[in-house]
């Protein structure tokens, strides 16, 4: 995260960095760049990265499926449908300058809308297969229903909708960092909680019953919690790929155990270090051209889920 700030188009060495932090300097050059641009992203970057993951673990102890991530139930097809439905039409009323303000609130909206269908059919259904699929057909409606949104769009409306499609830590402001941190850090607690029920749960819901887990109750806190992350991450910073199906698989690996209670804080600690690591690629490897976050994270995602496919009986 200090690697984060201190590099850039203007190198910030780390006595300098300390001495900003600490004096809280804000009128020079350095100051401004640390903490009005570099700061409040390097911070979005990991807790971004921390939520996704977790919630990538949460569905994949829901699901017992290796290659679940975050978004596999619709959440970043509805939070992208919605923010089409603002971008690309005249819903904006002709207010460029709130332009930002009502993707953020339209993908938010799309996110949850979302998430409410999956845990409304979640309480009907007790198969995690059929919860999958109807996931993943609801993602499918909503890309068609973007697409028809995109094919009658004008040209320039479609690039502002693109830049946002490629995900980006960009632009955050102290006010998100904030709600992030609060609403993020709450559901962290939740789920830190239900580690003794989560691993109860890997040995099979009638095993987690006899323990006394209330499985309904259970599944909808599960579901809750990952799908609530998730959509804060995507309505903020638009769909950031692979992180969530990646780390809670090296977080395993690394503390060599499937125990919630280590699971957990590794993953939200890999999570963020990861995900802070790609936004430094993003943006310091081409620069001043700045890469979309979700190119390198799936550069460093899709050979893992590739080797994950070739040694599935590893972690079935």
């Amino acid at each position: 995260m200090a690697i984060n700030v201190m590099i850039g188009s203007v190198s910030i060495p780390l006595v300098d960095l300390l001495g900003i932090i600490s004096q809280r300097v804000t009128e020079s050059t350095s100051g401004f760049i640390v903490w009005k641009i570099r700061l409040p992203r390097a911070i979005a970057a990991v807790l971004g990265g921390s939520f996704l993951a977790i919630s990538g673990l949460l569905l994949q102890v829901f699901f017992r499926n290796p290659i679940v991530g975050p978004f596999i139930l619709g959440i970043s097809s509805g939070a992208t449908l919605m923010v089409a439905v603002v971008m690309l039409s005249t819903l904006s009323l002709g207010m460029p300058a709130l332009n930002p303000f009502f993707s953020t609130l339209a993908a938010l909206m799309g996110a949850y809308g979302a998430m409410i269908l999956i845990l409304t059919i979640a309480t009907r259904v007790r198969s995690g297969v059929t919860l999958l699929i109807t996931g993943l057909m609801l993602g499918y409606l909503c890309h068609a229903l973007t697409s028809v949104l995109v094919a009658f769009a004008e040209r320039e409306k479609i690039k502002g909708f693109v830049l946002w499609q490629l995900g980006s830590f960009a632009g955050f402001k102290w006010l998100e960092i904030g709600i992030l941190f609060l609403a993020g850090g709450v559901i962290l607690i939740a789920v830190y909680g239900l580690s003794k029920p989560l691993n109860a749960f890997l040995l099979g819901e009638e095993y987690a019953s006899t323990m006394g887990v209330n499985i309904r109750l259970f599944r909808f806190l599960i579901l809750l919690c990952a799908c609530a992350l998730a959509g804060m991450v995507t309505a903020v910073a638009g769909p950031v790929a692979f992180v969530g199906l990646a780390v809670p698989h090296m977080a395993r690996l690394c503390f060599a155990t499937s125990d919630n209670r280590v699971l957990v804080p590794g993953t939200i600690l890999l999570g963020g270090t990861i995900t802070s690591l790609c936004d430094l690629v993003a943006r310091w490897l081409f620069s001043p051209v700045e890469l979309p976050i979700s190119a390198i994270t799936a550069f460093f995602g899709a050979p893992m889920v590739i080797s994950l496919l070739m040694k599935r009986r590893t972690f079935l």
